[in-house]
């Protein structure tokens, strides 16, 4: 069998699954301290022990993937201060000594469309999570893209509409695309939740002119076959095709794209992306250890 854990910054989400990845048992815990949700996570797994072959994580970040590093498995600066510096890796490790898959939690849901999704049969693929926060996950070829780190694609700068005078949620960048287009930044601008909101309303506009230049930078960087936006925000499905107006009026035909319908898309497989690509990865790091 096969563990998934995905770590959100308000909830843990963990699977079991069986070699062919059925899931057969999942639960979530919320993000409060490190030693109250991971105790729950443990105990979550424990029945599994003498069965599991392998766990998938996908968390939130920044988080250290560098092998050689000594903080590798770290979450590392994130704003969750509790969680700073917390070995998520090792602290897993010392429980079960099994294979574990170690990745961002956009990478992992990126990986899940790609193997089960829309991006399923694609050479290259981006995913992006719309909600508290943005990240961004790519593949080609079914591997990461990453370097030194794991891609910050959510904290590309955008240009801020002319009708918009919030100066942005980010503390780092202010204008980036998280600081003006997450879930938190569309309820401090407009006073009250998306999901409270007309769909009319203007924040929809401005919403999606930021999810454009996203999608246009994005275009034209990597030239990927499939952009998947997933995350809360992506629920409210009026964004998705003001987005695709708004990507067509700013790439004004420069390169040739494929039809918008089918390149710009919601995940196939909704809030479960993360947990299916934790376990693929799982069962593709068990074969491979």
């Amino acid at each position: 069998m096969f563990g998934s854990i995905e770590a959100g910054g308000t909830k843990f989400v963990c699977a079991v699954a069986t070699d062919n990845l059925e899931i057969v048992k999942r639960d979530s815990f919320p993000t409060t301290k490190p030693e109250e949700t991971m105790k729950a996570v443990l105990e979550f797994f424990s029945p599994y022990k003498e069965t599991l072959k392998g766990i998938g994580i996908g968390s939130f970040g920044p988080i250290d993937i560098q092998y050689e590093s000594p903080t590798y498995g770290y979450i590392t600066s994130t704003p969750k201060l509790d969680w700073q510096q917390f070995d998520f890796v090792g602290t897993v490790k010392k429980a079960f000594p099994i294979p574990v898959s170690w990745t961002t939690d956009v990478n992992a849901a990126a990986y899940g469309e790609s193997v089960f999704g829309n991006g399923k049969g694609r050479s290259s693929i981006v995913y992006y999570t719309i909600g508290t926060g943005i990240g961004g996950g790519a593949l080609q070829y079914g591997r990461f893209i990453e370097g030194f780190s794991h891609p910050e694609m959510g904290h590309m700068l955008v240009n801020r509409h002319s009708a918009d005078t919030y100066e942005g949620n980010c503390p780092f960048h202010k204008n980036c695309l998280e600081g003006m287009a997450s879930g938190p930044a569309i309820e401090k601008r407009a006073g009250k939740k998306g999901q409270d909101l007309s769909e009319k309303d203007v924040q929809w506009e401005l919403e999606a002119y930021y999810l454009a230049q996203c999608a246009y930078n994005t275009t034209l960087m990597l030239s990927p076959d499939v952009i998947i936006f997933g995350g809360g925000v992506m629920k409210q499905r009026q964004v998705l095709e003001k987005m695709k107006s708004a990507f067509k009026e700013l790439l004004k035909d420069y390169v040739e794209v494929p039809e918008l319908d089918q390149y710009l898309v919601l995940p196939k497989l909704g809030d479960n992306a993360g947990t299916y690509g934790c376990l693929a990865l799982a069962k593709e790091q068990q074969l491979h250890s």
